[in-house]
């Protein structure tokens, strides 16, 4: 009897209460975000972390050559590659033979000058283990991305053509002078050492000031060892005027990059601004 009282009572008293009256409790948890609330964010992290992911990708992918980007680097890189297998596979002989015809030595500049220029730089001194082919590779394919792939042959062919004339026109003036034997018009000269180094002076003048520094700096001492070892004369002279003859091409080749929209230093096109919004004056680098 007892319990039934208390529990008719406990009815009556509720009922009697407005529904008003009863105050609303908060359910456990309520008012924290649900968990799927966070899904979205933790969904734009992800894709963020993927896109910062996938530009540093596509940078490091720049630096390599491609037929599209960089189509002159890309072909030579593809004919150097080949005459590299030609020498390592070919019969000896056959190769020492077709080097021979690509000299430029004095004799055959002063028969067949074109053929042998051209000749002599479709080969790589020590073949596709030589340092050359990498440095050829990142090098041409960073100068190309800036200033175009005729320019860089262009570059590429000043260095090659003038360094080898500049050094081969004094042994033919010593020989008929009396102080180098006849032997020394014919010798086996041939690569493309010429033409990177020129690019390299080239390509230093469009990087950051800091870079160009470091470029310039370590090739530098690499060429003044050389020199001071001296054991290849004529090519151990040659490739510092290769160099120069890259380093005074800046002026121009700046002014190609500037006309490119392309940023000093960068390795695209700069980001310009809508027409009709002016930007303020640059100051320009100190160097």
């Amino acid at each position: 009897m007892h319990q039934g009282t208390d529990r008719a009572a406990g009815e009556e008293h509720h009922e009697a209460l407005p529904l008003d009256a009863i105050p609303r409790q908060r359910r456990m948890g309520e008012g924290a975000p649900p968990p799927a609330r966070q899904a979205p964010k933790a969904r734009d992290a992800r894709k963020a972390r993927e896109a910062r992911e996938a530009r540093k990708a596509r940078r490091r992918l720049r630096l390599l050559p491609t037929p599209t980007g960089t189509p002159f680097t890309f072909g030579y890189l593809l004919v150097l590659v080949g005459t590299s297998l030609f020498m390592e596979f070919a019969d000896q002989d056959t190769v020492f033979a077709v080097l021979r015809a690509s000299s430029t030595d004095v004799a055959h500049l002063g028969e067949t000058p074109l053929l042998v220029l051209a000749a002599s730089a479709l080969w790589v001194v020590g073949g596709l283990t030589s340092p050359y082919v990498i440095g050829f590779a990142l090098v041409l394919t960073a100068l190309e991305r800036r200033i175009g792939g005729w320019r860089t042959a262009g570059v590429f062919l000043l260095g090659h053509v003038v360094a080898t004339l500049a050094t081969e026109i004094p042994v033919g003036l010593s020989v008929v002078a009396g102080h180098l034997p006849e032997s020394s018009l014919h010798r086996l000269d041939y690569g493309i050492s010429f033409g990177l180094m020129a690019s390299v002076g080239a390509l230093a003048g469009l990087l950051v000031p800091w870079l160009r520094v470091v470029v310039l700096g370590g090739v530098g001492a690499m060429l003044l060892q050389d020199l001071f070892e001296l054991s290849s004369p004529l090519t151990d002279w040659g490739h510092p005027l290769a160099l120069l003859l890259g380093v005074a091409c800046w002026p121009l080749l700046r002014r190609v990059v500037a006309a490119r929209g392309v940023v000093i230093g960068g390795a695209g096109p700069s980001h310009r601004a809508p027409r009709g919004i002016r930007l303020p004056a640059r100051t320009p680098d100190r160097r």
